[in-house]
């Protein structure tokens, strides 16, 4: 059930938080953004969650199934607080202060035709986060296996979705995320599908959140085969089969020299990314993906 109540709270901004268990994170993530329309959906339909979110004052929704990522963002946009407002998406392990989501709100509108933006971003120890990346192509993946990585442009690049706000035209002109990708990747598409359309998105790097990183996952292993499986949908839909594969394999071969020459977990790590991609990560995560 949700709650459409939202006098007093600031316009302009509505916030939505996807999560799956960890409701220490949830009740860290709401606590700055009270003043905020907030929407929590829940994909691991926990109590404690429901209640953490009723009393930041935040609607939730219980999905009754893990829609994923983009799953749970389309279920938030389908039942907006505030029809027509620019949507900043929040995940758990984040942190992000209402200064800095107006500092954001500012940048959004500072030009036209700006889809997203999002903030520099440092873990908990500090340290800070690569924000912005290339969009995924073969050609960076072919170059990369012959050690000519350099020569390939890295330009466009898409803004992580840890803390991502978007813009609601931009939302309304290229739709909602595309539910074929689960847990990685989802920002990326429809990053790549505003670009095509004439949208940009940037990084506000004078601005910072915090993000603890992966902070309701601890299997680093399923992680990496989620993380690749959402690049391979990105593959095989902007850049087709025949990009996929080529992507793939240069990966794979790539690796070759990591395997025969590293030790230890670096080894380890090196055999079990090549067995991922010889496999597909697509394949292996239908083995791994929860309920």
């Amino acid at each position: 059930m949700g709650d459409a109540m939202v006098d007093g709270l600031e316009a302009g901004v509505e916030i939505v938080v996807v999560a799956y268990g960890a409701p220490d994170l949830i009740r860290e993530a709401l606590a700055p953004v009270r003043d905020f329309a907030v929407t929590v959906v829940d994909n691991s339909s926990m109590p404690e969650i429901e209640r953490i979110a009723r009393e930041a004052g935040a609607a939730y929704w219980d999905t009754g199934a893990n829609l994923g990522f983009g799953g749970g963002v389309n279920h938030a946009l389908a039942r907006r607080r505030l029809p027509g407002s620019d949507v900043l998406l929040l995940n758990p392990d984040a942190v992000v202060s209402p200064e800095v989501i107006s500092r954001l709100h500012q940048a959004l509108h500072a030009q036209p035709m700006i889809a997203t933006v999002g903030p520099a971003q440092v873990y908990a120890d500090g340290s800070h986060q690569q924000v912005t990346w290339p969009y995924p192509k073969p050609a960076q993946f072919l170059a990369d296996a012959v050690k000519l990585g350099r020569l390939v442009k890295s330009e466009p690049r898409y803004v992580i979705g840890s803390v991502l706000l978007m813009n609601a035209a931009a939302l309304e002109a290229v739709g909602g995320f595309d539910e074929d990708f689960f847990l990685y990747a989802e920002e990326a598409d429809w990053q790549y599908r505003a670009m095509r359309a004439g949208w940009r998105n940037i990084a506000v790097e004078d601005v910072t959140a915090m993000h603890v990183g992966a902070g309701t996952s601890t299997d680093l292993d399923r992680r990496e085969v989620f993380l690749q499986a959402g690049l391979e949908r990105f593959l095989r839909k902007h850049h087709g089969w025949l990009g996929w594969q080529l992507s793939r394999w240069s990966i794979v071969i790539g690796g070759v020299p990591r395997v025969l020459v590293f030790r230890g977990e670096r080894g380890r790590a090196a055999r079990a990314r090549m067995a991922l991609f010889r496999r597909g990560p697509v394949a292996v995560e239908a083995g791994i993906r929860p309920k």
